[in-house]
């Protein structure tokens, strides 16, 4: 059997739909606690998993400059990203659901934490307790730094390879490097 090459779009697709059903099943999937847990236990779950969000974003920034030339990591870096950011936020929220109009089961959580990514803003989900708000706002911030590292590395490469296409003509433009 033909092994399909890590650069191809099918690829890509491939890994983009494993990574959305492997989301969608833990979002979904994974049984929480019906009693509250203390606040202190929340803060550190909160802040341990947004240090391991920070830690991907980190490993897809390198991720994308080691691939340079293969247009496919740049949607895989995407997805790698925001699937993980999206999940983990929408499981935040529907923990925090008394802290918010709207959020009556995970599926509005994850709802708000789309909507919150895209910068929509419908209003019919929002946060109304203190940490709710803060959590809300992390989730802003972040998003504008995935959203900024991503587009900053787009940007890079685009102009490296307008670059070596003038230095050295077309035969590079299909080189990996």
């Amino acid at each position: 059997m033909r092994r399909l090459p890590h650069d191809s779009p099918w690829w890509t697709l491939i890994l983009t739909v494993a990574s959305t059903t492997a989301c969608l099943t833990v979002y979904y999937g994974v049984p929480l606690p019906t009693d509250e847990a203390p606040e202190v236990v929340q803060l550190v779950a909160f802040v341990v998993g947004l240090a391991l969000l920070c830690a991907l974003l980190v490993v897809q920034v390198r991720r994308q400059l080691r691939a340079w030339g293969t247009p496919s990591v740049r949607v895989q870096s995407v997805m790698g990203l925001l699937l993980p950011v999206v999940t983990f936020f929408a499981l935040a929220y529907y923990l925090m659901a008394d802290q918010f109009v709207g959020i009556e089961n995970r599926t509005d959580a994850l709802y708000f934490a789309v909507v919150t990514l895209g910068t929509v803003g419908y209003g019919d989900v929002h946060p109304v307790g203190e940490g709710a708000k803060i959590v809300a706002m992390v989730q802003i911030v972040l998003d504008l730094v995935v959203v900024g590292v991503l587009v900053s590395i787009a940007t890079s490469r685009a102009r490296a390879r307008a670059e070596r296409h003038r230095e050295h003509g077309p035969q590079t433009e299909n080189r990996v490097g």
